[in-house]
């Protein structure tokens, strides 16, 4: 896996696409950690790309929504207890 810094790939982006041929995912970092990831990518796969990026971010997503309902202690909630808390905050949104 190839890392470059945002001022490489400002200063060197010739070099950067270059290499992003070859290795078909660089990260960008900034301050020494990571922000962005390149990918290489084509007409014909760009949709598919985009959907394994949206369902990774999904699953990110999921797992941070499950992670919290453990430390709130809401992981042993009842059906019915969701049901009340979704009519709270259903009733919350329509005033």
């Amino acid at each position: 896996m190839q890392f470059v810094t945002v001022r490489d790939l400002r200063g060197k982006s010739a070099q950067v696409w270059r290499r992003l041929s070859n290795e078909k995912e660089i990260i960008i970092t900034s301050n020494g950690k990571p922000i962005a990831i390149l990918s290489a990518a084509s007409e014909g796969s760009l949709e598919e790309s985009l959907a394994a990026f949206r369902q990774a971010r999904a699953i990110r997503a999921v797992a941070s929504l499950q992670q919290r309902s453990v430390e709130m202690e809401r992981d042993q909630m009842s059906l019915e207890d969701i049901n009340a808390e979704i009519k709270v905050e259903r009733k919350k949104r329509s005033k």
